[in-house]
């Protein structure tokens, strides 16, 4: 297990206004604290640098696991999943409502891996929308 300090972890919750960075659910109001995401894992070579890291909620976590490609729904090509530190949010991805919806084949292919749609993040939206956490700034 990589040990990320205590400084580094307070500059990716920081830098990441305390959200998911793959699905932006606000990590206030969780029961569980997100991780630190390696976004190449260590694994394949990623460093616990804040370059390489990223706040990520559990379920976006463990469903990103170790993957550095995923499927294009769509196309059905082997795409590189979203990379917070690389690319923007707004470019790959838009809300419909408290649906997540891939404007690229990143962006697909990401909404599909991390399964950003199921009813139960769904759910979790509509209640965050009502607490004024969703959708975010």
């Amino acid at each position: 297990m990589v040990t990320v300090s205590v400084a580094l972890r307070r500059l990716v919750i920081q830098r990441a206004g305390n959200r998911c960075e793959y699905c932006t659910l606000s990590q206030t109001g969780q029961a569980a604290t997100f991780h630190i995401d390696h976004i190449t894992p260590v694994v394949a070579g990623g460093t616990t640098t804040a370059n390489n890291l990223a706040l990520s909620c559990v379920s976006c976590s463990l469903r990103k696991a170790a993957r550095q490609l995923v499927e294009d729904p769509e196309t059905l090509e082997k795409i590189p999943i979203f990379n917070p530190r690389q690319q923007l949010w707004k470019e790959h991805f838009q809300w419909n409502d408290v649906q997540v919806m891939g404007l690229t084949a990143t962006g697909r292919a990401t909404v599909n891996a991390l399964k950003m749609n199921r009813e139960i993040m769904l759910a979790i939206r509509a209640e965050e929308e009502l607490l004024g956490r969703h959708p975010p700034p």
